[in-house]
């Protein structure tokens, strides 16, 4: 059974360490070690996911199974790229399954709960970037809609990549 609820402040550390460790599943084999580790120190501690849960622009959703987290998803509203042409536009910022768990709906989950929390929001448009070497991240999101209308950089340590942008109406 898989329970899709709203972070609360108290999930700071847990979101932190499966931030870091679904991250690190996906692309640790396809990235130096030193970048890696920049990445991970830069982006998933505790106080950082604090600040992110207290900002009003941005929410975040974890998925659990039998009480155990399996994944998670933030959305957050701001500037989007000049590719975005859409008025209202919110970005899924993060949307991570633990390797465990896929393949067994926790994706779909959360992005079924970030198309409907965007709609409740108003927004109009939902989008993301994704990185042009992850073709299974790319695949899944073309099947809830998403179509590629642009790219930009994606800054892994000291790694200039590029990030495919996808995005769909949520009208």
């Amino acid at each position: 059974m898989i329970n899709v609820r709203a972070a609360q402040p108290a999930d700071a550390s847990m979101l932190a360490a499966l931030g870091a460790a679904t991250f690190s599943e996906t692309y640790f084999a396809d990235n130096t070690p030193a970048d890696m580790r920049a990445h991970l120190e830069a982006n998933f501690h505790p106080d950082l996911q604090a600040r992110e849960l207290a900002d009003p622009g941005t929410w975040v959703i974890v998925a659990e199974v039998d009480g155990t987290p399996a994944g998670y998803a933030k959305l957050q509203l701001g500037a989007a790229p000049a590719c975005v042409d859409a008025a209202g536009p919110i970005e899924i910022a993060r949307i991570y399954v633990t390797a465990g768990y896929h393949g067994r709906g926790i994706g779909a989950a959360l992005m079924n709960a970030c198309l409907e929390r965007g709609r409740e929001l108003g927004a109009q448009t939902i989008w993301l970037g994704v990185w042009e070497n992850n073709q299974r991240a790319q695949a899944f999101y073309r099947r809830f809609g998403f179509v590629e209308c642009g790219d930009h950089e994606f800054v892994l340590g000291s790694d200039r990549q590029r990030d495919i942008v996808m995005s769909r109406s949520l009208t």
